[in-house]
């Protein structure tokens, strides 16, 4: 599932460990409330799985349980060399194409859907190597602490972007390829009338508007755009726009076309 990394914007610094603590430097020196976050999170000699580790512990960690193995746990996922790469390219993903996130470090301090794709890598992680109720656990405090809900076994890539978090909704035999975006209140659902494989197959490059439900085993072809609002229930073919309650195609983009990587874009 894993594809070459997307050409960044060329003003975006390439993201690399000595970028992280340079802006977390200029954070502390113009916050200074923050500094001891941020030393903590970001030692000279630590790592990006390392931050999220302690990040996601901070945040998961039920009352009684041991916050340090809870971090250990995480950092070992997330140290994985295919998780940490997928990692690396979600957090380049939100820089490159939130027009919101001015630095890394915003991104990975107060990105709520970065931080819960990560939990999901996790979950995903325990899920599929026998451990599937501590993966359960993770991928439901997630949920309550975080805001998406996402089901450890669906099978998400690298480069996404879960722009906000609020209300997306993933089910269990949903696939998300790379570079794919996803905005708030978004659904990859069942219809509730199947079992076995019953959610939607997201290929590489799509964007999904806010608030869109897509229902049922089909796909949706790379490079597309789902309206906001839309309802989808019919594979959508690959590089168009569809739209309405049902969708339907209301533009087809040319093969040199890239339309879903732009957050500045609208549908």
């Amino acid at each position: 599932m894993t594809l070459p990394h997307l050409q960044a914007a060329a003003a975006i610094p390439e993201l690399s460990w000595q970028t992280l603590t340079c802006e977390a430097t200029r954070l502390s020196r113009k916050e200074p409330l923050l500094q001891p976050v941020l030393s903590a999170l970001l030692p000279d000699d630590g790592s990006l799985a390392g931050a999220v580790a302690g990040i996601l512990a901070g945040a998961l960690c039920a009352p009684g349980m041991d916050v340090a193995a809870l971090s250990a746990l995480f950092h070992e996922v997330l140290s994985q060399e295919a998780v940490n790469t997928a990692l690396t390219r979600d957090l380049q993903a939100v820089r490159d194409r939130d027009p919101a996130c001015t630095t890394y470090l915003h991104a990975l301090l107060n990105y709520k859907g970065f931080q819960a794709l990560q939990a999901h890598r996790i979950a995903h992680a325990l899920w599929t190597h026998d451990r599937m109720e501590l993966g359960a656990w993770v991928a439901n405090r997630t949920s309550m602490v975080l805001g998406p809900d996402i089901h450890p076994a669906a099978r998400i890539g690298a480069g996404i972007m879960l722009d906000h978090g609020s209300g997306i909704v993933i089910g269990e035999t949903a696939v998300v390829d790379d570079d794919v975006s996803i905005l708030q209140n978004v659904t990859l659902g069942g219809t509730g009338k199947v079992t076995g494989d019953r959610h939607p197959k997201v290929r590489r490059g799509v964007m999904i508007g806010a608030g869109a439900k897509i229902i049922g085993n089909i796909e949706i072809g790379e490079f597309s755009k789902i309206a906001a609002g839309s309802v989808v229930l019919k594979p959508v073919p690959p590089r168009c726009t569809v739209a309405g309650i049902p969708a339907q195609v209301v533009r087809i983009h040319g093969t040199t076309e890239m339309p879903a990587l732009s957050m500045n874009q609208t549908i």
